[in-house]
């Protein structure tokens, strides 16, 4: 019990740097073990985990701190301000402050005797004058620190404006664009969303989504797909998966992540890690699928399951339900439908035994998706597994399967030659022929007349040094750009970097985790591919003995917007009252067919001139075209040195564990 152990001192809370009062009483530190988190704070700030940080205080006044939670610490000692990471240690002593989240919820700690808030009975000798003299010393020199940090801030924020600003008035508009995008319940499927960014104007988060405003109703069973999980954050963003019967977590942690993992899953959470029979593989793919008494809810992503992902950086994320089937239509099975439950088979999920409401005992398992209706999906799936894949298997995975559905498409003349976008966040060992190769699956298609459109020119949009430096985060968010020197500086990639440019979203500052790759001709798009997969063979594949076999190491998943014919008619939704879009054979008596037009929110409406198509808008996070690097852009290597200062005041390399390399 805490009153049967010794009191050695305490953590008072000051005004965080951006000038907020912590609201929170001192926070007693005992000898032994210590746990800090959330609960201690008066306010739910919920990037403060329940045990956020932990302190081990021995007798003779040594304070050991450990960061438990996902998010890093800063600690002030000595007027130097270092980042502690997750899992990372710390000894503080008397006068050093902890900064639970930077830059915000300041605590001073402060020994026994150092202050009158710590006092015991035992008469205090008070600190000499040299002990004053060094306090003082200590927070003059926090006290410029801090100054600096905030002119570095006000600095960068007026810069954002200033570059938001400049490209909004020449641009004629295109802020409103965003404004004006709007997405009807029954129009959900057929564009992605931008998540929600903290710390970003108003207008950049219209339309965007949460985590908590997808996983929302009368869920009977969930599958989440990641690649790192933080159930404390994932419970406290989403609290309606702590009332979910039966949930499955297909994930890619490994090592120490994973026993924390298990330590804080929930009776009913299964567990279960794909196999990986390729070495450098990784389970990369990030997807939900929530079963309803209705219907199953889709949603394929790009953020993982953690605090910053879904809150510093910029995320794309899709969504469709499809109701379940009528008895008569059972054994109707759509392409989405086939694509989607080889993928659930190559998983190995194992099989979960549930009782579904109106529906009995059944085994929940890759065959169990087909029990749904996916006549009315407006898309279609890219999924990547690890394997050889050779014969009826070459074209069903990575990008010999985005090769074959582009080759089925017919496209306007206008994409013929048309420039590509590659985007994503971490890049992995690249060669000119592989380049080649994922160009030439990029660049399939034909014309109505049977023209091949021919190979495009890519540009590979990444974050510079500087678009790093001056982030939201910091040089932090360079721990989810995992991209070593050796990768980024070859010379035949030079001619390809493009700035990573998102003014029109208001995201410049939020930096890319999203991963997307299009091909388009001024802010009309061809095509328009929302995945999880990043620039590498592990995640595309490499053709390998003349083309007659695809090596893959990863697990992938994306959603392929096409400018195909789709039913259009009364939506279906778990969550709300719609009408269901059947899919017997006699769905065109209620449904009509219309060709889309695929665009950029910058697209502009005067070029609408063709009635036979209906227009959607996608919001592609950056400017089309890219400007390319000048010659002082430096893409960004987390493995390298930077010594400029970012807005924190810190210098680059930190050891950042959020990432690693294989997150590709």
């Amino acid at each position: 019990m805490a009153s049967s152990r010794v009191k050695i001192g305490a953590l008072v809370p000051l005004e965080s740097i951006h000038g907020k009062g912590c609201s929170v009483s001192n926070v007693p530190v005992f000898e032994g073990y210590n746990l800090f988190g959330r609960n201690d704070l008066k306010i739910c700030d919920k990037r403060v985990s329940r045990k956020h940080v932990s302190l081990n205080a021995s007798a003779n006044g040594t304070i050991e701190v450990l960061v438990e939670g996902p998010n890093p610490i800063i600690v002030c000692s000595q007027g130097q301000r270092k980042k502690i990471c997750s899992n990372d240690k710390v000894l503080i002593k008397d006068g050093d402050i902890v900064e639970l989240i930077p830059g915000t919820h300041l605590f001073k700690y402060k020994e026994i005797g150092n202050d009158n808030s710590c006092q015991t009975p035992q008469k205090s000798t008070g600190p000499s004058k040299r002990e004053k003299r060094q306090s003082e010393k200590r927070e003059s020199s926090v006290a410029k620190r801090t100054k600096q940090i905030l002119e570095d801030e006000a600095l960068v924020r007026d810069l954002q404006q200033m570059e938001d600003e400049s490209l909004l008035e020449g641009s004629s508009g295109k802020k409103e664009a965003l404004r004006d995008f709007r997405v009807s319940k029954d129009k959900i499927s057929d564009t992605f969303r931008l998540t929600l960014v903290q710390g970003i104007p108003s207008w950049a988060n219209l339309n965007s989504v949460t985590i908590s405003d997808v996983i929302q109703g009368d869920v009977l069973v969930t599958v989440l797909s990641n690649y790192m999980v933080d159930i404390d954050w994932l419970l406290s963003a989403c609290p309606t998966l702590k009332n979910v019967p039966h949930v499955l977590v297909a994930h890619g942690e490994s090592g120490a992540s994973f026993d924390h993992l298990l330590k804080s899953k929930l009776k009913n959470w299964v567990f279960h890690k794909p196999p990986l029979p390729i070495s450098y593989g990784t389970h990369h793919s990030k997807a939900m699928f929530l079963v309803y008494p209705t219907g199953v809810r889709i949603i394929v992503h790009t953020a993982n399951l953690i605090h910053v992902d879904w809150n510093n950086k910029t995320q794309g994320l899709w969504m469709q339900d499809f109701p379940w089937k009528d008895a008569s239509i059972l054994s109707n099975r759509s392409p989405f439908e086939n694509d989607l439950v080889d993928y659930l088979y190559a998983l190995k999920l194992p099989e979960l035994q549930v009782n579904l409401p109106s529906i009995g005992n059944v085994s929940i398992n890759a065959a169990f998706f087909r029990m749904f209706d996916y006549s009315s999906a407006k898309v279609r799936l890219v999924a990547s597994v690890p394997g050889y894949h050779t014969g009826s298997s070459l074209k069903k995975w990575g990008h010999m399967k985005l090769r074959s559905l582009l080759e089925e498409c017919k496209f306007s003349k206008e994409f013929c030659k048309s420039p590509l976008i590659y985007q994503f966040s971490s890049l992995g060992s690249l060669d000119e022929k592989w380049l080649n190769e994922f160009g030439s699956s990029l660049s399939a298609g034909k014309t109505d007349d049977e023209s091949h459109l021919g190979i495009g020119k890519p540009s590979i949009i990444f974050p510079t040094v500087e678009d790093v430096r001056c982030s939201l985060e910091g040089y932090a968010a360079g721990g989810a750009i995992p991209s070593p020197q050796k990768n980024v500086e070859k010379d035949f990639l030079k001619k390809y970097w493009a700035r990573w440019k998102a003014g029109h979203v208001g995201r410049c500052h939020a930096m890319p985790h999203i991963k997307t790759y299009t091909r388009y001709n001024g802010q009309s798009i061809a095509w328009f591919l929302l995945t999880s997969a990043n620039l590498s063979k592990a995640a595309w594949g490499a053709l390998q003995k003349n083309g007659t076999q695809l090596m893959i190491r990863s697990y992938e998943l994306g959603v392929l917007f096409l400018p195909s014919a789709v039913h259009h008619g009364s939506s279906f939704s778990c969550t709300g009252n719609s009408n269901v879009i059947s899919s017997g054979s006699d769905s065109s008596s209620h449904t009509h067919k219309k060709k889309t037009q695929l665009v950029s929110l910058c697209w502009n409406k005067g070029g609408e001139s063709n009635s036979s198509q209906e227009i959607v808008r996608l919001p592609i996070p950056y400017q089309l075209p890219p400007p390319p690097y000048t010659s002082e852009d430096i893409p960004w290597s987390w493995d390298k040195r930077y010594t400029k200062k970012d807005v924190y005041g810190q210098t680059w390399p930190r050891h950042v564990q959020m990432y690693t390399s294989e997150d590709s």
